[in-house]
């Protein structure tokens, strides 16, 4: 089983690409599990919260797991729920850091899309390059060198889907 982790600012295509890099490579999509729990339990990202966000995915990713599947695309990961603490809370969560991130390819989707206010959307403007900023660092911190994903939608598409052929190929 191999895991690939989109990860990146708002607004840059994650979720959109997700399903279909899933049904081209025959693999299932984890969902952004913090959209799903900021929908039903609201905007309020206290430290607690984003601790139940992380402890909500790695569920999520183990009942999808204990199907064996060939490829997961993750939509997010912890990676992203500790960058929220950092961006929202000023400095980095003990207890998320402790969480490992564990996908075996890492795609960083950069913020040259246009920010889109969805209603659970957090960070536009400065706020989009400073959490931009955050999510590198703590990638860095975490000693995951990802591979970039950038530039119109068919670019971004080719971009991921080049780099998943390549972890699968190898």
């Amino acid at each position: 089983m191999r895991r690939v982790c989109l990860t990146g600012v708002e607004s840059s295509g994650k979720s959109t690409l997700a399903a279909g890099l899933a049904l081209r490579f025959g693999g299932l999509v984890m969902p952004e599990y913090g959209r799903e729990w900021a929908e039903r339990h609201g905007l309020d990202f206290t430290p607690a919260a984003l601790r139940a966000i992380a402890a909500g995915h790695v569920a999520a990713r183990a009942r999808i797991e204990a199907g064996n599947p060939a490829l997961i695309i993750e939509d997010t990961d912890i990676v992203m729920t500790s960058a929220w603490a950092r961006m929202l809370h000023g400095a980095r969560d003990p207890a998320l850091s402790a969480i490992p991130a564990t996908a075996d390819l890492y795609l960083l989707f950069s913020a040259d899309t246009l920010w889109v206010d969805d209603g659970t959307r957090q960070f536009g403007g400065p706020k989009r390059q400073r959490f931009d900023a955050i999510i590198r660092d703590e990638l860095a911190q975490r000693r995951i060198i990802p591979l970039p994903v950038a530039g119109d939608w068919p670019a971004r598409e080719a971009a991921a889907a080049a780099a998943i052929q390549g972890l699968l190929a190898a």
